[in-house]
């Protein structure tokens, strides 16, 4: 009772509190879209045997390797282009790999789920496609039509291709590897552990926060997939709203934990946790609101996009700031040429511009003049021919 007091009592008093709007918007480009890639980058150390890869281990790989499953260790990138040498480091360079990645698209992100879908075997390389691969299947019914219609193809959704592709190189010939030397080789990029998406997404992470979720502490700063991976998933989610405002925004907390056991109250604001209250039996609450990862959450959430042209700088051309022209290059404009259209305001139509008269009227539209009739004459009467007889 005492505790569902208190914790009525936080609630009030937190609610009272004013909290600062804080304005996000999105930015578009390649610094800030690829600012939070990983590019360090371990090789391995497998021993690799020194005979050549014989007919039989070749169909051992293909059959050990194809449709395994295993989870991506950093982003990888849409299309081929990704090469791993075997023992050594990843091409391209850490800044064509961001690159690649904004041109591109992301094929995984860290943590993702991969499946091998294709393994070719080469001289000097396997060939490892993920997900697909990065070119889209041929069908030869995409070709056919009935009429103007093309014919549908089915389990053929805009047929885009969305997979990667590493390819492994030796530097001889392949050698008689087995499929776990092979898993072993790429474990830089992905891995092929047993175990969850949120442990995989942990590995990827500074030791700080890595040691962080190994101890299953949740500190301010972290975001859904940290949290999941430090805790798992909550017993209880409540949505509310941080003021009295009703177009104030909304927070989530995810609630750890029940009576007599110590209770966690996760506090969501967007994809970041903003606070994290202790509740243990017998003790006073532990409220931790500050931010605790030490500048591992790659910084403020502030955005800036720039609506419309980009204005050149002083040491541009000026010659780039007047309006697009059809004469060559130093060519004067003509004394007598238009100028700009100028348009009234409604000062000018009131004061300068007459009102505009009615439109005259059609001469068929006028009623012709009553006929007079001469005095002492009287009007000849016209039978009515639906009442009177002819």
């Amino acid at each position: 009772m005492a505790l569902t007091l208190t914790r009525s009592a936080l609630i009030t008093a937190l609610l009272a509190m004013p909290v600062a709007a804080q304005a996000q918007v999105f930015v578009v480009g390649e610094k800030s879209a690829t600012a939070d890639v990983a590019t360090d980058f371990k090789p391995t150390k497998v021993p690799l045997p020194e005979e050549k890869l014989t007919e039989r281990g070749r169909r051992e790989l293909i059959r050990n390797l194809e449709a395994e499953q295993g989870f991506a260790h950093r982003a990888l990138p849409m299309g081929a282009g990704l090469n791993l040498i075997a023992n050594g480091h990843v091409s391209p360079s850490p800044d064509a790999y961001k690159k690649m990645l904004y041109e591109k698209g992301q094929s995984a992100a860290p943590g993702d789920r991969v499946i091998i879908t294709s393994l070719d075997i080469k001289p000097d390389r396997i060939v490892i496609d993920f997900n697909g691969g990065p070119y889209a299947k041929h069908r030869f019914l995409r070709h056919i039509s009935i009429g103007d219609s093309p014919m549908p193809v089915a389990g053929d959704p805009a047929a885009v291709a969305t997979g990667s592709r590493i390819t492994l190189l030796f530097e001889g010939p392949v050698p008689e590897v087995s499929g776990p030397e092979v898993k072993a080789l790429l474990q830089p990029l992905v891995d092929f552990g047993v175990k969850t998406s949120e442990q995989a997404y942990a590995e990827t992470l500074p030791d700080p926060l890595k040691e962080a979720i190994a101890a299953h502490e949740v500190l301010v700063g972290m975001n859904h997939k940290m949290v999941l991976a430090a805790l798992g998933a909550p017993e209880n989610k409540m949505r509310e709203q941080q003021s009295g405002d009703p177009n104030g925004a909304h927070y989530e907390e995810w609630i750890y934990g029940h009576v007599p056991q110590t209770i966690r109250f996760v506090r969501f604001v967007g994809d970041r946790v903003t606070m994290v209250e202790i509740a243990e039996l017998g003790k006073p609450i532990v409220i931790h609101d500050k931010d605790e990862l030490g500048g591992f959450n790659g910084g403020p959430e502030t955005r800036e996009v720039a609506l419309g042209d980009q204005q050149p700088s002083d040491s541009e051309d000026k010659g780039a700031k007047q309006a697009p022209s059809l004469r060559m290059p130093g060519e004067a404009a003509p004394a007598d040429g238009p100028n700009k259209v100028q348009f009234p305001d409604d000062k000018d139509q009131k004061t300068k511009v007459a009102p505009i008269p009615p439109p005259p009227t059609s001469p068929m539209s006028v009623p012709p003049a009553p006929a007079t009739i001469p005095t002492g004459r009287t009007t000849p009467s016209i039978p009515n021919p639906t009442t009177e007889p002819q």
